[in-house]
């Protein structure tokens, strides 16, 4: 090996090094691209994607900025505090890690926003079929018994439904206004009710009783979820309080020994157990609330 490295020496060794990573890159180009164009455009447009579904209109350069801010801004202000307090290693570590995070949150707050607006939608559902029940009792048609459910109830039913009778006054056919319906809000009890609707259209039946059918199952599907999530809570808060720990723990260190601490953010091997132990327990606590969520 030492007889190798005298042979080709320093500059020969880089440039070996670095035809090897132009190979594999050349190689993988196609794949390295398309995960580029995911992570960064890709990122973008399903975040654009996400806002249409919660009916929120936002330019798309500003959602381009906002990435930008949440990312380079955000490592770039980490960056510079730490420099003005004369810790630039640790700057450019904690920099680039809050950088990473910044870029990798909004999906995920994205889709928290997607999951809280069909939870809100799965509680509506029952009052929105009795109300489709009601009004096709009373000799209403389908699309009458729907503006119904939009004039008299609140969002997100009254959205969703809405854009039922938008797409059907442009000519879409109902039973593909409904089938977008599904596609929109990906539930099980929205799945029942698109399909029963689309198939008692074509086959005839009485779909009043087939809406009460599905409120009762609905109601019980319901009352089965708050009730796991009761049994679950205290799973969930001690979860929650295992992922804290760590970080109370060397707060109280830092306000009673300052000095005790100061290595994990000065010493190079401070730092990076540091970062590594922050990971870990992410993964720790992304791994608790898999665990603690239970789909009914």
């Amino acid at each position: 090996m030492s007889f190798f490295i005298a042979l080709l020496g320093k500059s020969g060794i880089i440039g070996l090094i670095g035809c090897i990573l132009f190979l594999f890159c050349y190689k993988y180009s196609q794949g390295i691209f398309n995960w580029i164009e995911n992570q960064t455009f890709g990122t973008r447009t399903y975040i654009m994607e996400k806002l249409e579904l919660l009916f929120i209109e936002i330019p798309e350069q500003k959602i381009t900025y906002l990435l930008l801010g949440c990312s380079v801004g955000l490592g770039c202000f980490i960056f510079l505090l730490c420099g003005l307090l004369g810790q630039w290693l640790v700057g450019f570590i904690f920099g680039m890690f809050f950088g990473f995070l910044g870029f990798k949150i909004p999906k995920p707050f994205i889709n928290h926003l997607v999951e809280k607006r069909i939870d809100e939608y799965s509680g509506q559902m029952v009052d929105a079929l009795t109300l489709l029940s009601n009004g096709i009792r009373a000799g209403l048609s389908v699309p009458q018994a729907i503006g119904m459910v939009v004039d008299e109830m609140p969002a997100p039913v009254s959205q969703e439904f809405n854009m039922i009778l938008q797409q059907n006054r442009i000519g879409v056919p109902l039973e593909e206004c409904f089938d977008n319906l599904a596609k929109r809000v990906p539930t099980e009890d929205n799945d029942m009710f698109v399909s029963s609707i689309n198939i008692l259209r074509e086959t005839g039946g009485n779909l009043a009783e087939v809406f009460d059918t599905i409120v009762d199952v609905i109601r019980e599907r319901v009352r089965l979820k708050q009730k796991i999530d009761t049994y679950t809570a205290s799973g969930m808060f001690q979860g929650m309080t295992i992922f804290m720990m760590p970080y109370g723990i060397g707060f109280i260190y830092f306000l009673s020994d300052p000095e005790s601490v100061k290595p994990m953010f000065t010493h190079p091997l401070g730092i990076i157990m540091t970062v590594v132990a922050m990971m870990f327990d992410f993964a720790g606590g992304f791994v608790i609330m898999k665990i603690v969520k239970i789909k009914v």
